[in-house]
């Protein structure tokens, strides 16, 4: 391993942690009052999900989506959700995972538990590296591809790793960011192998 998949990338990632904390604390405190306000708990959706070397760890997120689990996804949506999957500002406490050393800002993203068992060999090859906020295929078409594609995709990735492709994501990121994208996320299909 180089320097930079060694050591590089965590300092990376507390750099960008020290930039963004200060600009976050005011839009998590305008977050959690829309919360209360519309009487919305809990606040954070935990979710199991597979790390580096395929240890699991707990995601965590804004909640989008009320409580109610007998109703389709889709019909689960409430206005604050909508606008936190809009913006991508449900990932935000993506942060604290980020601070633990749990996930990166840069990686495949860290998939369901339940989906382990239906990785392939090479597929499981995503995990030698930590999970991330955003990465290659979320800025090369994150929902609209299919699974093999996103698979592709993590594989290059985790064979690819460098500074200058984390910050070329990075960037894409920013813009995707500003696209204001529709989400379609609650729409896609599961991982069955």
């Amino acid at each position: 391993m180089d320097f930079y998949s060694q050591y590089g990338k965590r300092i990376l990632d507390l750099i960008l942690m020290a930039l963004i904390l200060l600009l976050i604390v005011p839009i998590v405190c305008v977050i959690l009052i829309g919360y209360i306000f519309l009487f919305q708990f809990p606040v954070l959706y935990k979710s199991n999900r597979v790390g580096k070397n395929g240890v699991s760890f707990t995601m965590i997120k804004f909640r989008t989506l009320t409580n109610d689990e007998s109703l389709l996804l889709t019909k689960r949506k409430f206005r604050l959700g909508n606008l936190l999957r809009l913006t991508n500002l449900d990932e935000l406490p993506q942060l604290i995972n980020v601070l633990k050393g749990e996930m990166s800002f840069v990686g495949p993203r860290p998939l369901p538990l339940e989906y382990l068992s239906f990785f392939s060999e090479e597929q499981k090859k995503r995990h030698d590296v930590l999970p991330g906020i955003t990465g290659w295929a979320q800025v090369s078409g994150k929902n609209d591809i299919p699974w093999e594609r996103k698979f592709e995709l993590d594989l290059f990735y985790v064979n690819n790793l460098s500074f200058k492709l984390d910050v070329k994501i990075l960037v894409k990121t920013i813009i995707l960011l500003f696209t204001f994208k529709k989400d379609t996320s609650l729409a896609e299909e599961k991982f069955t192998g």
